[in-house]
């Protein structure tokens, strides 16, 4: 019988059901299919083939699926690490990549990627990121087998402005790719926390109508499945499965912080899970419970994640790492044997993206996918003949990605003695290192602006406030009769509010940076409505924002009474831990209060006036602070004479004043 090539005499792990494995096997292969595997001398018998491969001396095995990854972001690996996920994602990964990532980004980082996947013996991977076309594109260009899945987020992204523009993004690549030999193409809702329940309806139904997977992270973080519960009454796997996502065929990233109920609806569901050891420990994520995945019937695949997040794409590395932390994770070193662990990364992988029917094990009728390790190195010399377990152990403890000298995708060689047959990697790393120029010095003239990096976390947030304002802070002994003015008759109170404030001050050793104020405001807010005024119970409604407050140009008027420039002002939508680890401060300090603000009405003015009662740091009394907006020197000085009106008519005295902020008391 006619075949195309022959692989021969190579010991053949065959991961198939029945774990078939051949000291001297061989592999039949016609029209990038496999035709037979079995042992050299009857394979070599039956098939008459135009070109042998002799692999004497190496290990043949199906080629690794990568479960999950970013690939572009290799032009990223190692711009910030050691970070939370949270203040890598939101602090320096989305803002590089709303300036930078563009078409030639993903094309570039697509290619650096596919050279470093290729090297580990990897054969197919699963991709979620942006401008999807372009790694569909190049992946195609060089023969490499993936599923890839196009981001779409709830805010506007580098290649959408909106989800629904994203959604039509997606359809239109899963329209134009949905039938490639190679390219699986897939939708891809970023995770609950970046989308909303109707995008992830709407992602649901479109994969089910195209019947192609759909790609999401779940349960990642505790902090997510804390905020899922607060947001949606459920933890994530269990909300997604509520509205309707696992009717799709889907891939699940991470499943870290999974209830017991979850694992059973993945399962059910048929959900695939990507097992990210390496990214999950470098984030501090936690360990997925993969053992217990596993024995409830979940397909559990590995991948690398992102090359920004792990730092590399070697996928030997990842099934070592998996095989090593279930054992550490359970206290068993029984757990998740090396047998399943290469399962994980082969057969395993397959099923987790729903394409187990083409990749994953070498036999007759599935794409010949195929890896050739070598034996000679001294890391794997000897090799035990015991059984099995012995060609397991190797691959799993001691293999490395220099190992790999052959790999074949779809029958067509790629990599031979470990020399790419259809990528330039001199050009893939010209090109990398390039960006890597432009990237560090965006990243680097940020770090040295608070603005700068201010706009990164609150794009949308931020806006300009009191350019101008007029300002005096007086000492008082007793805020009580102060109030008693206010309220008796002489002002014209518009409104007045009570509420306690907790303001965290991020100070920096060069003084030209100006510094930054997180505050939690809390308003006190009675029964009926009006805050601030007697009522039997009162609510407490906070909220929370973030302040830069730049260096201020002062001009003094009678009673030493301010003009301040510049402060800009955001919501602040992530913890306080957050902006202390994203800002790094060379020093923090803490003003507690309680603050009764009344808005006044003078000479047709509007005037904030603030009793302020410092808790920390303890001070005797309390203060005042009257302020205003202007816009002109001429208004300035006439507002600074109206404040000196009302500091008299309130009996306060020059010597009382002081300046600057609390942090400085």
């Amino acid at each position: 019988m006619k075949a195309d090539i022959l692989l021969q005499n190579g010991l053949v792990v065959a991961m198939d059901d029945a774990r078939h494995m051949w000291k001297d096997g061989a592999v039949a292969i016609k029209d990038g299919a496999i035709l037979a595997v079995g042992p050299s001398e009857d394979i070599s018998t039956a098939y008459d083939a135009d070109e042998t491969c002799d692999c004497s001396g190496l290990i043949l095995t199906p080629g690794l699926v990568n479960a999950h990854t970013h690939i572009p972001m290799s032009l990223l690996r190692g711009l910030s690490d050691d970070l939370r996920l949270d203040v890598w994602l939101l602090g320096y990964m989305m803002p590089v990549e709303r300036e930078f990532v563009k078409p030639d980004f993903v094309r570039r980082g697509a290619m650096l990627s596919l050279a470093e996947i290729l090297l580990s013996g990897t054969t197919t991977f699963c991709d979620m990121y942006y401008f999807e076309e372009e790694i569909a594109k190049v992946t195609a260009e060089v023969g490499v087998r993936a599923v890839l899945s196009q981001t779409i987020l709830k805010f506007p992204s580098p290649d959408a402005g909106s989800y629904d523009e994203g959604l039509d993004r997606a359809q239109r690549f899963i329209e134009g790719w949905k039938d490639h030999p190679l390219i699986m193409p897939a939708v891809a809702p970023h995770a609950p926390y970046t989308t909303t329940e109707d995008l992830l309806e709407k992602a649901a139904r479109l994969a089910v109508e195209h019947d192609v997977p759909l790609h999401i992270h779940l349960s990642e973080t505790s902090q997510e499945v804390k905020e899922n519960y607060k947001e949606h009454g459920l933890p994530p796997i269990a909300y997604v499965d509520k509205i309707g996502v696992f009717q799709a065929k889907t891939i699940a990233a991470h499943c870290v912080h999974v209830e017991d109920e979850e694992i059973k609806i993945l399962a059910d569901r048929h959900v695939g899970v990507a097992h990210n050891p390496s990214s999950n420990m470098k984030l501090s994520s936690g360990v997925a419970p993969v053992s217990q995945m596993l024995k409830a019937g979940v397909s559990v695949g590995i991948g690398t994640d992102g090359p920004a997040s792990n730092n590399n794409q070697n996928m030997l590395e990842e099934l070592h790492l998996a095989s090593l932390l279930a054992k550490v994770h359970t206290g068993d070193p029984t757990a998740l044997p090396a047998e399943m662990s290469f399962a994980m990364a082969t057969i395993g992988g397959a099923k987790a993206l729903h394409m187990d029917h083409l990749v994953g094990s070498l036999e007759p009728g599935k794409r010949a996918d195929i890896v050739a390790f070598g034996t000679e190195a001294p890391h794997l010399v000897p090799l035990f003949d015991l059984g099995p377990q012995n060609v397991y152990s190797h691959l799993v403890y001691t293999a490395q990605a220099s190992d790999v000298r052959h790999v074949w995708i779809d029958g067509r060689m790629l990599l031979r003695d470990r020399k790419f047959l259809t990528i330039d990697l001199d050009e893939a790393r010209g090109a990398a290192r390039r960006f890597a120029v432009r990237i560090s010095d965006f990243v680097t003239n940020r770090e040295q602006s608070l603005l700068d990096k201010l706009l990164a976390v609150a794009p949308a947030g931020l806006e300009q406030r009191e350019t101008f304002e007029i300002q005096v802070k007086a000492k008082v002994d007793d805020l009580g009769t102060i109030e008693e003015k206010l309220q008796g008759g002489e002002f014209k109170v518009l409104r007045r509010s009570v509420r306690q404030q907790f303001d965290t001050y991020f100070l920096f050793n060069d003084g030209k940076k100006g510094f930054i104020r997180y505050r939690e405001d809390n308003i006190v807010v009675h029964h009926e409505g009006r805050p601030g005024l007697p009522g039997a119970e009162m609510d407490i409604k906070p909220q929370y924002s973030l302040t830069l407050l730049g260096p201020t140009r002062e001009r003094e008027y009678a009673n030493s009474v301010i003009l301040s420039r510049s402060r800009f002002v955001a919501p602040a939508v992530q913890s306080l831990r957050f902006y202390r680890e994203y800002f790094k401060p060379d020093m923090e300090k803490e003003v507690i209060k309680w603050r009764t603000r009344y808005h006044v009405e003078y000479d047709g003015e509007d005037f904030a006036i603030n009793l302020d009662k410092l808790n920390k740091p303890t001070v005797e009394g309390g203060f005042i602070e009257i302020k205003i907006r202007t816009w002109s020197r001429e208004d300035a000085e006439r507002k600074a004479g109206l404040v000196n009106e009302l500091l008299m008519k309130l009996s306060i005295l020059p010597p009382a004043l002081v300046r600057g902020e609390y942090v400085g008391l």
